[in-house]
């Protein structure tokens, strides 16, 4: 728990430095699996192939920029824009996915159970938005309640088997995400159930009703839906619910000392089975959004590993409503950016790379310490300065 908790104690600047490093192990990888790199070294030696390393790596980058941020090759502003509003589109989810994994962590549970739990609102979500019929927006809001209530059910399952027979949480989420997809792909496998009728040889649910869908923000122009304004709610309640609710109090009492919760007279057990509910109903939103964001029917890779990215979304935030939120849009602009990269030829799994590197330095907080000499909580000039005043005094600190 003592690594959990420095983990969630991430800075600022410790998240920085650390996505940082992350761009210089990609921008390593480009400059080494680069062509143009080889050609120059065999060609005109060291010089030319740093020249080539550097453009390589320059491009490669300005590609994620475009893709990502701004088209600065647009011919109006509408087509410029359009990579910032994917952007917003993707992170959606994934900042959903980060506040529920984030959540379970400042309680003391690895809920690595996203995937399953998403999967299982998405599940009932689909059900609601294809086989009720509904009036508009009251069919939205219906499909949406369910999709949350439906991954706080398959969460909250967690939290009591563990309560009641201390089975642990990694075990049981991993365990319930096997049980969640197979469920699933029976579902949209089945004529009965979920599966399109013109589905052909890939498995397909029927898209959302009209009515039930996610409304555009910004129709005609743009893909981005109120998936993303979801996304802001979230946040704005994840803090709100952690940071000034007698619940939220509850919650970090338990994940700081269970022991000294139970002797304070919060039941742990219970906060358990709450904890994991209120966390998988967070991943929820992000299940709503992949389910109700959608004008075609699905396959069985919409969950596309929101669960295991949220994961690394709520690393990089640190535990902090606001650093997730600026973590899962980092992360959205990857896989909105990573498209443009290999159209000029660099490989897709340099970003995977860099997301990789950004979670090592995170988790290894001592190693991005040691390399940049940050100070840490037990050792700081004001803190020295301190222990010496008492210890003339003959005080031990």
């Amino acid at each position: 728990m003592t690594l959990a908790k420095e983990i969630l104690s991430t800075t600022a600047t410790k998240a920085f430095l650390s996505i940082l490093m992350g761009f210089l192990v990609g921008a390593i990888f480009m400059m080494v699996s680069g062509q143009d790199v080889a050609k120059a070294w065999e060609a005109g030696g060291f010089l030319d192939a740093l020249g080539a390393a550097l453009t390589t790596v320059g491009d490669g980058y300005s590609a994620l920029f475009r893709g990502s941020i701004y088209n600065t090759r647009a011919d109006d502003l509408v087509t410029a824009l359009r990579p910032l509003t994917e952007t917003l589109r993707l992170a959606g989810p994934l900042i959903a996915a980060g506040l529920g994994i984030s959540l379970g962590f400042r309680v003391g549970l690895f809920n690595i159970g996203g995937n399953g739990q998403m999967l299982f609102g998405i599940l009932w979500a689909t059900w609601i938005s294809t086989r009720v019929e509904l009036p508009l927006v009251i069919h939205m809001v219906v499909a949406l309640v369910v999709a949350i209530l439906g991954a706080a059910l398959w969460g909250a399952l967690v939290g009591y088997l563990k309560a009641q027979t201390g089975a642990h949480e990694v075990i049981l989420t991993i365990m319930l995400n096997y049980v969640a997809i197979s469920l699933f792909t029976w579902f949209i496998r089945s004529p009965d159930l979920l599966q399109q009728e013109s589905a052909g040889g890939t498995p397909k649910a029927d898209a959302p009703a009209l009515t039930a869908q996610l409304p555009a923000l910004f129709p005609g122009t743009y893909a981005l839906h109120l998936g993303f304004v979801l996304a802001v709610l979230a946040t704005v309640t994840y803090w709100w619910l952690m940071e000034r609710s007698v619940i939220g109090y509850r919650f970090r009492m338990v994940g700081h000392n269970p022991h000294a919760a139970r002797t304070a007279g919060i039941s742990v057990e219970r906060t358990y089975v709450l904890a994991m509910a209120v966390s998988a109903a967070f991943v929820g939103v992000a299940g709503a959004n992949q389910a109700l964001g959608t004008q075609v029917g699905y396959t069985e890779t919409v969950h596309a590993s929101i669960g295991f990215d949220g994961i690394t979304v709520a690393l990089l935030g640190g535990g902090n409503a606001w650093g997730i939120f600026f973590a899962g849009l980092l992360f959205g602009a990857f896989k909105a950016g990573g498209p443009q990269m290999q159209v000029i030829g660099v490989s897709p799994e340099v970003l995977s790379i860099v997301q990789g590197a950004i979670v090592l330095f995170i988790a290894a907080p001592p190693l991005v310490k040691a390399m940049f000499r940050l100070p840490t909580l037990s050792s700081t000039p004001k803190l020295d300065r301190l222990r010496s005043r008492l210890s003339k005094k003959g005080v031990q600190a």
